[in-house]
């Protein structure tokens, strides 16, 4: 055994003894990453698809980030949030000023942000309830979301797999069939406090909303008093081409959550919403020991000065890798439709075993994607890839495609069929 799997090997025991079952891991140990690209033990070089979940947003080891990263380090790392320091109201009026908000709370991941959310909409809907007897604080969330771990965002969470074990979960929430304007009007009444929405689904797909789905609930949210929650913790800050999602569909939220890339590889996660919802909270009713130190921070005010200047590159790249594999759509009869906007994209296929087959064969050629939903290829790359990188991946696919299903694809067949009767 060499040296590089002997220390693979000693890595996973160790893990198996110490740490929580909770990952099944990939049997691969990285050890340093440059742009595009990460370097297991042995020396393998990776192009990486993934970016840690759409959290390397500007890959690995970007030059303004290190360099902030290493002046922040030496003045300060972490104060609390009884005292002052000099990046987060600067963080927060960039954030206010891209998502057409008014205030901002920091905290350390995406589903602490939801749980903050979800606590911001109860506390407004019982400061502001209008409707005499009826009590206003029922949620409802969408069938196959995913919004996080803890037990806010699980019960909020439409996938059985992920609740069951933890049963009974928070009450009062309830769940509409995707994207179904009908199902959303019968379940919306005076009692829901807040409608909680992925604007694209990514765990459960990559499925975008329709704009009549987002604008309807924008309408009934407004007629009732309750608020539009919207969880953009891997759809936004420029992963769609836009700054959020939402901008796509010419729908404003009371309140959105952001996260994942925010401090290009750093814990940090963000509540933005308006002045009107913020009154809801006083000091004592919220708050993160963590979040939203001047390290994290200081980054994140740098990972939004380069994504200004990313968003034309990341419109660019997006459109031509969903026409790549919109190709092998047509090319490979196993691909069933090819889904999401700018760099978040998904291609589902008609079985687990085949998704599951090329996701590996990917890893043995040095390619990082993941696979969700069990048939569904996610592709979360760094908004810095240029064509020779979606070139790279779509050369793959079509090879692991073909060797996978075994056959040519329909399109292909018929394309044949078609030229032998001319």
């Amino acid at each position: 055994m060499s040296a590089a799997s002997s220390k693979l090997e000693a890595v996973s025991r160790s893990e198996e003894k110490l740490l929580l079952p909770t990952y099944d891991r990939q049997r691969v140990l990285f050890t340093r990453g440059k742009g595009v690209y990460l370097w297991d033990s042995r020396g393998k070089k990776y192009l990486d698809f993934l970016s840690g979940i759409g959290v390397n947003a500007l890959g690995h080891g970007h030059p303004a980030i290190q360099k902030v990263i290493k002046r922040q380090a030496g003045k300060l790392i972490h104060v609390s949030n009884l005292f002052f320091h000099e990046y987060q109201a600067e963080l927060a009026k960039k954030l206010t000023k891209i998502s057409g908000l008014d205030r901002a709370f920091f905290c350390n991941s995406g589903t602490e942000a939801w749980e903050g959310a979800l606590k911001l909409a109860r506390a407004f809907a019982r400061v502001n309830n209008n409707n005499g007897h009826k009590a206003k604080w029922r949620l409802l969330a969408l069938e196959n979301s995913f919004h996080g771990r803890t037990f806010g965002a699980l019960s909020t969470t439409g996938q059985e797999k992920y609740r069951h074990p933890f049963a009974p979960l928070v009450p009062g929430v309830s769940f509409v069939a995707f994207d179904d304007v009908n199902d959303l009007k019968r379940q919306f009444d005076g009692s829901v406090c807040a409608i909680c929405l992925e604007t694209i689904q990514g765990e459960s797909g990559i499925r975008p909303l329709s704009r009549e789905f987002l604008q309807t609930a924008r309408e009934l949210s407004e007629q009732t008093g309750a608020l539009l929650l919207l969880d953009e913790i891997q759809c936004g800050l420029g992963r769609t081409g836009e700054y959020f999602a939402y901008e796509h569909f010419a729908v404003k939220p009371d309140i959105v959550t952001v996260a994942k890339p925010l401090a290009a590889g750093l814990p940090l996660g963000a509540i933005l919403t308006t002045n009107r919802v913020a009154g809801g909270m006083h000091p004592g009713m919220h708050g993160t020991t963590f979040g939203g130190g001047p390290l994290a921070c200081a980054v994140a005010i740098e990972f939004l000065r380069v994504l200004d200047k990313l968003l034309p590159q990341i419109n660019k790249m997006g459109d031509y890798f969903q026409n790549q594999l919109n190709d092998l759509r047509f090319k490979h009869s196993c691909v069933k439709e090819v889904r999401g906007m700018g760099l978040m994209l998904g291609m589902e296929l008609d079985s687990a075993e085949i998704a599951k087959s090329v996701l590996n064969q990917l890893l043995a050629r040095g390619i990082l994607i993941n696979r969700t939903h069990d048939t569904v290829l996610r592709f979360l790359p760094p908004y810095i890839i240029q064509k020779k990188h979606v070139d790279e991946v779509v050369h793959a696919l079509d090879a692991a495609l073909g060797a996978s299903s075994g056959k040519p694809g329909a399109a292909v067949a018929a394309k044949s069929a078609a030229r032998r009767k001319q």
